[in-house]
């Protein structure tokens, strides 16, 4: 009873483990080919798509999208070719861009 009682102290330490080690990041993506009112919404919508996005702001005075996504489900990678695949390449923006 005592080592079955350890071995599901174990593997339940383990699973909320590799859910701790995952964080939410922010990036910020320049946009290009956004020359229209429309093209922020899909740039937008395309990105929010992706599996582990939870939130996307585009703005099309700076051309661009800040993107907020759980690291342990997707990556900027992902994100920012979704937003091509939409016809928008998306590039991450160095800190202090």
């Amino acid at each position: 009873m005592k080592k079955s009682l350890s071995v599901l102290a174990l593997i339940a330490s383990m699973m909320t483990a590799s859910t701790a080690l995952a964080a939410e990041r922010t990036v910020t993506f320049a946009v290009d080919n956004m020359t229209c009112a429309s093209c922020p919404y899909i740039v937008k919508t395309s990105m929010a798509a992706v599996p582990g996005v939870a939130n996307v702001t585009v703005s099309f005075k700076a051309k661009t999208a800040t993107v907020t996504f759980d690291d342990a489900r997707t990556n900027a990678d992902t994100i920012a070719a979704a937003s091509m695949n939409a016809g928008y390449p998306a590039h991450l923006r160095q800190q202090g861009s």
